[in-house]
């Protein structure tokens, strides 16, 4: 009977970093200032780096746990704090100018939530009985951060989706299906970091072309070529 009430706790644990993920995904759709949206990300970091640990705990993978310390120090704290920098350096300060008001941003959230999920559903028997639910949160949290990205106008709010994209993949790889090869977790991660620094460059062209992060800038330069 012990053994069973530690799974079934463990799974519990489990089940709660996933909702939070899910929360997560959202507070960033409606978040507009900058460094919030930052520690939003430092916060998703922290929840795959926990998740990871419980799935190490599950499976009694020890490899995992070596993931689960590289996730929290990338994603949880080193990439969080290179992109706290770059603001400070690039002297990005305010809101994120959205194309689309939070309301309606968070009514298309809830619309693809329920699509991630329907879509999922006939997935989910290929999947451990235990974590049937978890590829509809991770595919929902993929979904939420795309539409982030395309609603933003300041290209460092866009990073921020891309990473958080990265970080839905690698919860469905992980907690969805119990445990990935680390071989392509690291290579996630290293995709990621090195996506993240190409951006980073690419933002100071932009900073010394125009002075400004906003997107908007350059669509109104191609419509005038």
């Amino acid at each position: 009977m012990r053994p069973f009430l530690d799974l079934f706790s463990l799974l519990s644990i489990l089940k709660f970093l996933a909702a939070w993920m899910l929360l997560l995904s959202f507070a960033l759709l409606a978040q507009r200032r900058l460094l919030s949206l930052i520690h939003l990300l430092a916060w998703q970091g922290i929840t795959l780096a926990l998740s990871t640990a419980m799935v190490a705990v599950l499976t009694g993978d020890r490899l995992l746990w070596v993931s689960a310390t590289l996730t929290l120090s990338l994603k949880g704290l080193l990439i969080p704090f290179l992109l706290h920098r770059l603001l400070r350096r690039l002297q990005v300060r305010g809101d994120v100018e959205m194309s689309l008001n939070v309301a309606s941003v968070q009514l298309l959230g809830i619309v693809l939530v329920i699509f991630a999920f329907a879509l999922a559903a006939p997935l989910a028997g290929s999947l451990p009985a235990a974590t049937h639910g978890m590829l509809g949160i991770a595919l929902a949290a993929f979904l939420l951060a795309f539409l982030m990205m395309i609603t933003r106008r300041k290209a460092i709010s866009e990073v921020v989706g891309f990473l958080a994209m990265d970080n839905a993949l690698f919860f469905a790889a992980t907690s969805a299906t119990l445990g990935m090869p680390l071989i392509v977790e690291l290579g996630i991660a290293l995709d990621a970091l090195i996506a993240f620094l190409i951006l980073g460059v690419f933002f100071f062209h932009i900073r010394e072309s125009f002075e400004n992060l906003d997107l908007h800038w350059l669509e109104h330069l191609r419509e005038n070529q």
